[in-house]
């Protein structure tokens, strides 16, 4: 405990300026101004769809195909 606790201070007074150039560099990512182009509903709505279908699809694909698991799984395997 006493060698994490030493290791954490060395950190804390060498990383001192590494981190203002952290906060720095993640305030440059940071924008307050309004967006450049507006985003349309429609474009909105084709967005989650596509998404909502890309997350729905595999789920779908299993529970349909799932009676074919379960007699997979009862038959006897081949030794």
């Amino acid at each position: 405990m006493t060698m994490l606790c030493s290791v954490w201070r060395t950190l804390d007074k060498s990383s001192s300026l590494t981190r203002l150039k952290v906060l720095k560099e993640m305030k440059r990512m940071i924008y307050s101004k309004p967006p450049r182009h507006r985003v349309g509903a429609a474009q909105s709505f084709f967005v989650m769809s596509v998404f909502a279908a890309a997350m729905l699809a595999p789920a779908a694909w299993i529970l349909y195909h799932l009676p074919e698991y379960r007699e997979r799984a009862q038959q006897v395997p081949r030794t």
